[in-house]
C-alpha cells in the first residue's frame, strides 16, 4: 500500500486537482476494471495530465488479498505552478489503499428510504461524468441528514433536473421504459451505470422529481454496493411523496448484480433469511 503522506503542495489536497475511483475487488480480481481505467483515462485527459504509468496498476487487484475488498486509486496532477495556475509539466502522484468489504444484502432485498436533498448541483459540463476529486457539493449534500433509516440523498442541478444521489447513481422505470438523469452538465457517469446501458435500454431524460414520483418503480447503484431498490421517497422536511412495491424491481437488479457477482433477486430471499 502507498501510504506516504501527500505534501502540503499536493494539488490534489489543496485544490482537488485530481480524480479517484473506488473498485470491487474479489479474490484479487477487479469487478469493471477496464470500466474504472477508462473514466480514469477520460478524467485526466479533462483536466490535462497524463496518468503516471497506467500499466502499473494492472497488478493491483491481485495485491488486495482474499475475500471481497475496496481498492481506492486517487491520482493528483502533483506539485508545482502558482496558486491555481497548474505547472506546465505535471507530475501526477499515484496513492492507493485496500480495505475489506461487505455488502448490505438487506438493503438488496427490503430496499431503502431516500430524501431529496437541498443542495443544488452547479453545472460544470467539462467536469461532468468524471470522478474528480473536488466533492464538497456532495459532502454539504450528505451533512442534511442524520437519521439512520434514510439511505441516500437525490441530488438535482439549479433548474431543479434529477442528476444522481450523493454517491450512487438513480434509474426509474416510467411507463415501461427505464430511464436516467441526463449528465452532459453535471454528476458522476458510474461504471454499474454504464455497464448495464450496455445491456439495457435506459433512456438518458432531462426531468425533475416529479418523474420519479410518476415512476412504478426507482433503483440507486454503484459498482461497489450494487442495487437497492427504492421503497419510499420523503422530501428534505420529512413528507412522504411517493411508496414503491418492491415486487416490480427484480430484473435490473438481477442484470446489474451479475456483473458484480452479487447474488440476484432470485437468490436474495436465502441470503437475507440466513
Amino acid at each position: 500500500m502507498l501510504d506516504e503522506p501527500l505534501p502540503l503542495d499536493d494539488r490534489g489536497f489543496a485544490y482537488g486537482d485530481g480524480l479517484f475511483e473506488t473498485v470491487l475487488v474479489r479474490d484479487g480480481q477487479a469487478l469493471l476494471w477496464r470500466a474504472h481505467l477508462e473514466r480514469l483515462e477520460r478524467g485526466a485527459e479533462r483536466l490535462g495530465f497524463e496518468l503516471p504509468d497506467p500499466a502499473s496498476l494492472q497488478a493491483l487487484p491481485a495485491r488486495c488479498g482474499p475475500g471481497l475488498t475496496v481498492l481506492k486509486l486517487v491520482v493528483t496532477r502533483g506539485s508545482g505552478g502558482r496558486g491555481y495556475r497548474p505547472p506546465g509539466v505535471a507530475e501526477p502522484r499515484w496513492r492507493w489503499s485496500v480495505a475489506p468489504f461487505a455488502p448490505q444484502p438487506e438493503r438488496w432485498r427490503h430496499g431503502v428510504v431516500v430524501r431529496l436533498c437541498q443542495l443544488r448541483l452547479s453545472w460544470q459540463p467539462r467536469l461532468a461524468g468524471i470522478k474528480h476529486l473536488a466533492r464538497l457539493e456532495n459532502v454539504l449534500a450528505r451533512q442534511e441528514w442524520q437519521d439512520e433509516n434514510i439511505a441516500e440523498g437525490i441530488l438535482c442541478d439549479g433548474d431543479g433536473n434529477l442528476v444522481e444521489a450523493t454517491a450512487m447513481n438513480l434509474i426509474w422505470r416510467r411507463a415501461g421504459v427505464l430511464e436516467t438523469p441526463r449528465l452532459d452538465r453535471c454528476g458522476v457517469a458510474g461504471t454499474l451505470l454504464e455497464a448495464l446501458g450496455e445491456r439495457l435500454p435506459i433512456h438518458r431524460v432531462q426531468a425533475s422529481d416529479l418523474a420519479l414520483r410518476e415512476a412504478d418503480a426507482a433503483w440507486v447503484l454503484n459498482s461497489v454496493q450494487g442495487v437497492w431498490p427504492l421503497r419510499r421517497l420523503v422530501s428534505a422536511e420529512g413528507t412522504r411523496l411517493k411508496d414503491w412495491s418492491l415486487e416490480r424491481q427484480d430484473s435490473l437488479q438481477s442484470a446489474a448484480h451479475s456483473l458484480l457477482g452479487y447474488p440476484g433477486s432470485e437468490d436474495l430471499r436465502d441470503l437475507v433469511a440466513k
